[in-house]
């Protein structure tokens, strides 16, 4: 029932195009595949979180829970999509410099990473051959473009990739939960591969099969980006806890009122917060007492979540999930706990409530507001 993010260290695009070129402050990330030319062009991109950061998470917060780790970006435009495209994610083998370059530098910036060399124009040629154990390349005119694992001492697939179609989801949004558990065990000298980050290209075929009526461009917004949308690796763990009181009755009916208990309004980014559920039937049952019916509190089913929407925008910051948005429940209330810090500051967030219960599903969403300030 935790969620938790982090964002970028660095991030840049490379280009087959233009083999020296680094892009590591555009606020686009792309991968694209250009037959314009008789010779195909691609661009392929790279990106990093900090492996401290990654550490305290697996330490402090996962512990011995189930746990599953995603890395997010975010699109910011697509265009000639095949009738499946499929984009790959790798763990990058060696390390690379992100640079301060611009696409449209004139003259091009040659400080950071780029096609060729992974620092800067001269300085460590990325590997074409003689690969270390587990690490891969692939490149086509203009020898370079990055290297990667497709296999590591710990025996997990590392490999990943995501197809997109004309009516899918077209944010990037992939499992990467083994290549953090070996840059985890490395971090620890238990095996595994270091933390470079990531390599996010198109697939062989959709790279270097030069046909001119399928030419994709996918971009991404990056860490520099000045929209809410930079890329994130979203850590998800179970750490739910259902105590219940026996006092406490939980709701049979589908006619439901529910409150948040203790919701002051305003959270600063690096707050947590646990949010406590009211809730009882709307239509109560009439018996004979001396307090009031509504003010007898339930229990929500076990079969209850909760998800997070940007007010501005409606979209789900955090989505609806079976296992890792469940409530929990103590001795008085129904809750869960939220890390502001994934969420961008000087925003308003709205939350909402999903229970399953005798065959329906029922949403509720009755305005509860929240924001998240600087400080």
């Amino acid at each position: 029932m935790a969620v938790y993010k982090i964002f970028p260290t660095k991030d840049s695009t490379i280009y087959s195009r233009y083999p020296k070129r680094n892009t590591g402050l555009d606020s686009i990330l792309e991968v694209s595949a250009d037959y314009a030319t008789s010779t195909p062009q691609v661009s392929r991109y790279l990106i990093q979180f900090d492996q401290t950061s990654i550490n305290s998470i697996f330490n402090d917060k996962i512990s011995d829970n189930a746990y599953q780790i995603n890395l997010k970006n975010y699109i910011c435009n697509i265009n000639n999509l095949n009738l499946d495209t499929t984009l790959e994610v790798y763990a990058t083998s060696g390390s690379w410099g992100m640079g301060t370059g611009h696409f449209n530098d004139t003259p091009e910036t040659q400080n950071g990473c780029n096609w060729k060399y992974k620092n800067y124009e001269g300085e460590g040629e990325w590997t074409t051959s003689n690969f270390s154990t587990y690490v891969t390349a692939s490149y086509g005119q203009e020898t370079g473009g990055g290297t990667w694992y497709t296999g590591s001492s710990l025996e997990l697939n590392v490999t990943q990739s995501q197809v997109y179609s004309y009516n899918s989801n077209k944010d990037l949004n992939v499992n990467v939960t083994n290549i953090l558990r070996n840059w985890y065990s490395a971090s620890n000298s238990l095996g595994g591969f270091s933390n470079d980050g990531f390599m996010v290209k198109l697939s062989k075929n959709d790279e270097f099969i030069a046909n001119r009526n399928e030419q994709p461009n996918i971009k991404f917004y990056s860490v520099d980006t000045n929209t809410i949308y930079p890329p994130e690796l979203q850590f998800q763990w179970d750490d739910r806890i259902y105590a219940t009181s026996s006092a406490i009755p939980t709701i049979t009916t589908t006619d439901i009122v529910a409150t948040l208990d203790n919701n002051p309004g305003t959270f600063k980014r690096d707050s947590i917060h646990k949010f406590k559920i009211n809730c009882r039937p709307q239509f109560p049952t009439r018996v004979y007492q001396t307090s009031s019916l509504y003010t007898q509190k339930n229990y929500l089913p076990t079969s209850s979540y909760y998800a997070i929407k940007d007010l501005d925008t409606n979209e789900f910051v955090i989505n609806f999930d079976n296992i890792y948005t469940k409530l929990s429940a103590d001795n008085s209330n129904n809750y869960f706990t939220l890390y502001m810090n994934g969420l961008e500051p000087e925003r308003y967030y709205k939350i909402l409530l999903k229970i399953v219960l005798e065959g329906e599903t029922i949403i509720l969403d009755d305005n509860y507001y929240f924001k998240i300030i600087n400080g």
